[in-house]
């Protein structure tokens, strides 16, 4: 499984950013598909998981009610859109994938967010 994450940027705080995971490779039914971050000098933290179907998102405290993750299994790919975006939300974001048991086994290479206040 290939995961290929895309759409950070530099924003402002208040902006809004969507990022995207293009995952290749095999298919998967079960467990979840998501987002971490991480930010300098801090270790990384989950933000937001949906199954594979596109079915149960769960969220961090952190970015509940401003974050919303998504998937489209057509395309293949699962989205994290961000809203009301803070300065603490600056990290490099990495899309996630749990394939045959239920760990984060597979992962992306990275997007930077990076939000001025």
């Amino acid at each position: 499984v290939q995961l290929q994450a895309s759409g950070g940027g530099l924003v402002q705080a208040g902006d809004s950013l969507r990022l995207s995971c293009a995952v290749s490779g095999r298919s998967f039914s079960n467990y979840y598909c998501g987002w971490f971050r991480q930010a300098p000098g801090k270790e990384r933290e989950f933000v937001a998981r949906i199954t594979w179907s596109g079915g149960w998102p769960y969220y961090a405290d952190s970015v509940k009610g401003r974050f919303t993750i998504s998937r489209d299994n057509a395309k293949n790919m699962v989205y994290l859109l961000m809203n009301s975006l803070k300065p603490e939300d600056t990290a490099v974001y990495y899309c996630a994938a749990q394939g045959e048991r239920p760990q984060w086994d597979y992962w992306g290479q990275g997007t930077q967010v990076t939000v001025s206040s």
